[in-house]
């Protein structure tokens, strides 16, 4: 059954795209459910609709508008959490309000109709093409470099961010970049699974991960493996049963979340 489901060249796409996303997922997603700053990132997932927008309205593809847009709103977040008088939760709030709405005013600014917003909004990882799969791939790369070159820092700012400041991390700088490779992997995430979903392909993984490790390195070899498989496991259903791929994905990976989780209680 694989090899004939191989032979359509968006298949082929979709299986590509399902592993390129895994490696965000794994290694950002490690981050994020450590930090524990799941909803953060669940509201920079949501502002990236704002960069959707803006593509739509300038003419340009959608995804590469929402890199610098989803950058500059996970700074936007990261500065207002240290530098005004407001809950993080309340700062999530706003950004995630603000962003879905300037998303919509480009959107209903643009002459005519946008055509494929449905994806974006809850993903197509069908309809992914080739320029799509090289952003992916590109934003990997970064990705990797980045956590390559700071991983002792991103290390401490998790788990103790006020001890990293006793050891002379400049916590305010990698607590920025750990944001703007959230923003990346958003980015990376918004065609497979929608800006309504990201949240749970960038946590799910590494949660799953972490209820057999605690070791960083193997945690983000586990999240990758875990994410890339339960991403094709999904993909293949969505394709037998003629199902929503994002929405399919995103079950599949609760579904095991949840088996997990039990098998680890009671066993």
């Amino acid at each position: 059954m694989i090899e004939n489901i191989l032979q359509y060249q968006f298949m082929q796409r979709a299986f590509i795209a399902a592993v390129l996303v895994s490696i965000a997922c794994g290694i950002v997603g490690t981050y994020v459910v450590i930090k524990r700053i799941v909803s953060l990132s669940g509201a920079i997932s949501h502002a990236a609709f704002g960069g959707v927008g803006l593509g739509y309205f300038l003419g340009v593809n959608p995804v590469l508008a929402a890199i610098p847009f989803s950058i500059l709103s996970a700074m936007g977040i990261g500065a207002i959490r240290d530098r005004v008088k407001v809950s993080e939760d309340t700062a999530i709030g706003i950004l995630w309000s603000v962003g879905m709405a300037i998303g919509i005013i480009f959107i209903n600014l643009t002459p005519g109709n946008a055509p494929d917003l449905f994806s974006y909004l809850f993903g197509s990882i069908l309809t992914i093409d080739n320029s799509d799969l090289f952003i992916m791939f590109i934003l990997d790369l970064i990705i990797i470099a980045t956590v390559f070159l700071f991983q002792r820092e991103f290390l401490v700012i998790s788990f103790d961010e006020e001890f990293s400041k006793v050891l002379g991390v400049p916590t305010e700088f990698i607590y920025m970049l750990l944001l703007s490779l959230v923003a990346l992997s958003v980015v990376v995430l918004i065609k497979v699974v929608g800006v309504i979903l990201i949240i749970a392909l960038l946590s799910i993984p590494a949660a799953i991960s972490k209820q057999f490790t605690y070791n960083i390195k193997k945690l983000m070899v586990f999240s990758i493996i875990t994410g890339a498989i339960l991403t094709v496991i999904g993909l293949l259903l969505s394709y037998i049963f003629n199902l929503a791929s994002g929405a399919t994905i995103i079950l599949v990976l609760g579904i095991t979340f949840t088996v997990v989780s039990l098998v680890k209680k009671y066993w």
